[in-house]
């Protein structure tokens, strides 16, 4: 397919909110956009059937992890990831720095790349812009991003400056080993939480002209305040006609708070990984379902939810599955959460649409409080 098959449209702007379309190979996107985290071609407990009936339009996959299982050549057999994972939608693959970062003590980086130990076994890798850029080529994902050194929190000036100047020569080095013309190559904005490295990694990902820019280093530890300083210096240097990416951004009141300052997408294991805790996202705040007041309970999770769990599902059984440990407590909440954070994004897309996200916003936590109110001075044990 040719470079045109990629295109990012705005329909509307409330404030410095958006709503677009994102144009793909394999399909449009809707923005603001969740991206349910698929890290291993799977998200887990879901089928592909299940989030194309909740309405999810993209996913992501972990170059990362694809490389070390079950590796880009089983993954070219398949003729890319899309047929492998039976996902016939868009897919965005990260680079993996974040994975390497995470890894603090077992790797070591250079100008040339990145050497590592893989969690699994231990293995010796070496990962270079170029390495990442084909691993991700060979994958086939819609939207691939450039590799990029993440600084821990917190951090010295001296360091993030060093580090962003490294992440910059990484990313002109990505650009240059990017070939397919199907695919949309992303910069990654990054600077730790220093305004002017934050501006000037911007400025300079922009003179290298890619196709849409993420916002990279956030959800290390900071404080909430710098996150948003963070993103706000970013998205006033970053093009307003391409797409902006909050690089691991998933509680819904960060979300709501990144829409507001004009992100267009989002990705984060939250959804899943509260789910396998108990967790479960409503309208009206989180909801531990392990609680003992929950045990002989025949509502819903949520009474404003449409989703297929809480069309046929009571609190009670739902706690009962997750008390007694069974695989489909797993399943069901995954879905029901993933259901939340799909329509999260529909209300905040309408919302622009209609020009009322300010109303949104303070109705969203006005509500959020009801279930803190509920829980005060309830014993959460079971």
């Amino acid at each position: 397919m040719e470079k045109h098959s990629f295109e990012f449209k705005l329909q509307a702007q409330d404030g410095k909110a958006r709503a677009g379309i994102l144009k793909t190979p394999h399909g449009p996107i809707h923005t603001p956009v969740f991206m349910p985290v698929g890290t291993l071609a799977s998200v887990k407990s879901l089928t592909p059937e299940d989030l194309e009936e909740i309405g999810a339009e993209i996913i992501l996959g972990n170059t990362y992890h694809l490389y070390l299982r079950p590796g880009p050549d089983l993954i070219a057999q398949f003729q890319g990831l899309h047929r492998f994972m039976h996902w016939n939608k868009p897919i965005l693959t990260d680079s993996g720095g974040y994975q390497i970062y995470s890894l603090a003590h077992h790797r070591k980086i250079s100008e040339e790349g990145a050497t590592f130990r893989s969690h699994i076994d231990g293995s010796l890798h070496f990962l270079t812009p170029e390495k990442v850029i084909s691993i991700q080529e060979t994958i086939g994902a819609d939207i691939i991003m450039c590799f990029d050194e993440c600084p821990p929190y917190p951090v010295d000036y001296k360091y993030a400056e060093k580090s962003l100047d490294l992440t910059l020569r990484w990313a002109r080095r990505c650009k240059e080993a990017h070939h397919r013309k199907d695919q949309a190559l992303f910069g990654i904005v990054q600077g730790s939480f220093f305004p002017d490295l934050r501006r000037r990694s911007a400025e300079a990902l922009l003179e290298m002209d890619f196709d849409g820019y993420a916002i990279g280093g956030l959800s290390v530890g900071e404080p909430k305040e710098m996150m948003w300083e963070a993103i706000e210096i970013s998205n006033e240097v970053l093009p307003p006609h391409q797409p902006r990416y909050a690089m691991g951004i998933g509680l819904p009141e960060d979300i709501v708070e990144c829409v507001w300052r004009g992100v267009d997408m989002f990705d984060c294991v939250v959804p899943t990984r509260h789910a396998r805790t108990g967790t479960l996202f409503t309208s009206f705040g989180p909801l531990v379902i392990r609680h003992a007041k929950y045990a002989k309970d025949e509502r819903p999770i949520d009474e404003n939810c449409q989703c297929y769990v809480c069309r046929h599902y009571s609190r009670a059984y739902l706690r009962h599955l997750f008390m007694t440990k069974e695989l489909l407590a797993y399943r069901l909440n995954s879905y029901h959460n993933i259901y939340y954070f799909i329509n999260l994004m529909r209300q905040l897309r309408e919302a622009i649409l209609t020009g009322c996200l300010a109303q949104f916003r303070k109705t969203f936590y006005e509500r959020q409080n009801q279930i803190k109110e509920e829980n005060h001075d309830v014993d959460e044990s079971i």
